[in-house]
């Protein structure tokens, strides 16, 4: 049996942040189980200028003081507040977005958490 890809793992737990919802960078990572919170940012790096990024929903990934991190030069950082925004998300006036009303509790039950494989 082939090992699925990394980054497609990354991807397909992002993917199940429902709308309305953040996670950190450090949670997919916990998640994910074989990488660190750097590789989860290098992997929705990966997606600008993708199609096949387009349904992975990048912006509901914020650092682990519930902010977002900068994109692009800064570019990326207002597209991402304006899309968590149109989820109904309120930020606080520090900017930051409140874990205990947003945050995203983890794999729904029944899934299965992705761990490191034996090296």
């Amino acid at each position: 049996m082939e090992e699925r890809k990394l980054y497609d793992i990354i991807f397909d737990t992002i993917r199940q942040i429902p709308t309305g919802k953040v996670a950190s960078y450090g949670q997919i990572a916990a998640i994910v189980g074989r990488c660190s919170a750097q590789m989860i940012g290098f992997a929705l790096a990966s997606l600008a200028g993708s199609p096949t990024g387009t349904d992975v929903p990048w912006q509901r990934v914020v650092n682990g003081e519930g902010k977002i991190s900068p994109h692009g030069f800064g570019l990326g950082s207002g597209m991402q507040r304006a899309l968590l925004e149109e989820e109904g998300i309120v930020f606080e006036p520090d900017h930051t977005i409140d874990f205990e009303k947003y945050g995203w509790l983890g794999v729904p039950n029944g899934q299965k958490q992705h761990k490191r494989s034996p090296q």
